[in-house]
């Protein structure tokens, strides 16, 4: 087997940090220029190393929340199981446990294999610029194109977020069609907070990957409530994860010690569609929420 494709990746030059902060021409232009080279990189990557990767898929999720999807996917009037695992926490914001504790070391080992493995990664512009931020999905430059992964990363949007979405917020179908994907770091004294903004999604899906003995103090997520006029701090537990609609405010506070890792997934319609706010929530038939996708991935990438 031929690992030409891996060795030039890992001997190429990478933008410096600052022109990557900058997003500087020549930036797009190496991502761009280097995709396919990258693409192939991962796969003679994980061929290499496919007998000492820790297996990922949808055992690693919290055996109620797996248990309750299958039946739904089975059986659509089944659905109310999955709406009984989410916890209204702020207005339109939802938590729920999404991977099982005890399980995320094999998807912590996986990760941290790939991190280590000297292909570049894009980290997510304007977000964080460490070796835990990458983007995930095919659309990106740069993403993390493991097949393995890929196939993962694939069956949380569609077989996990996306009905999910759609049962707590009907009216984002249609507008659910297209994905991102992005992991993000944070530890103090480096990216340690995001100031107040909306996402350019329908629905934004933010999952704590952190092992139940990494512990970590601040880094709340702080969402803003109108009618009362202020924001509602939430802070993340090993696992857990916070569903909400895109143009929902909110903040990511700084982290004061310990490190916090997540995997962020959005959806939103063709070329960046998103619902109008304030859109009428019209009743849909549960069998149309439990459908895998079939239309076409855009190339369109919000960042």
């Amino acid at each position: 087997m031929s690992t030409n494709q891996l060795h030039q990746a890992r001997h190429l030059t990478l933008p410096s940090r600052e022109a990557m902060l900058h997003r500087v021409p020549s930036v797009q232009q190496f991502w761009t220029h280097n995709y396919h080279l990258l693409r192939e990189a991962w796969k003679e990557w994980e061929e290499s190393q496919n007998a000492s990767l820790s297996p990922i898929g949808s055992a690693l999720l919290d055996s109620r929340l797996r248990e309750a999807v299958a039946h739904a996917w089975e059986d659509p009037s089944k659905e109310s199981a999955v709406l009984e695992l989410m916890h209204e926490v702020a207005p339109d914001v939802f938590e729920f446990q999404f991977f099982e504790p005890q399980r995320l070391a094999d998807l912590r080992t996986y990760l941290e294999q790939a991190w280590d493995a000297q292909i570049p990664l894009r980290p997510p512009y304007g977000i964080v610029l460490n070796r835990r931020g990458a983007m995930l999905d095919s659309r990106s430059e740069g993403y993390l194109a493991a097949p393995g992964f890929q196939a993962f990363y694939r069956e949380l949007l569609n077989t996990y977020m996306r009905p999910i979405a759609r049962l707590l917020f009907p009216e984002i179908m249609g507008y659910d069609t297209q994905t991102f994907g992005f992991s993000i770091h944070y530890k103090p004294n480096t990216d340690t907070s995001i100031r107040p903004h909306t996402d350019a999604s329908a629905v934004t899906l933010n999952i704590n990957i952190n092992l139940p003995n990494e512990p970590f103090t601040g880094s709340t997520v702080d969402f803003y409530n109108p009618s009362a006029g202020k924001m509602i701090p939430l802070a993340f537990t090993s696992g857990s994860a916070m569903i909400h609609r895109g143009n929902v405010v909110h903040a990511a506070q700084p982290i004061t010690s310990g490190e916090r890792t997540n995997l962020v997934l959005w959806l939103y319609g063709d070329n960046g569609r998103m619902p109008i706010q304030g859109t009428q929530r019209d009743l849909v038939d549960a069998k149309l929420r439990w459908r895998m996708p079939t239309g076409q991935l855009d190339n369109f990438a919000p960042f």
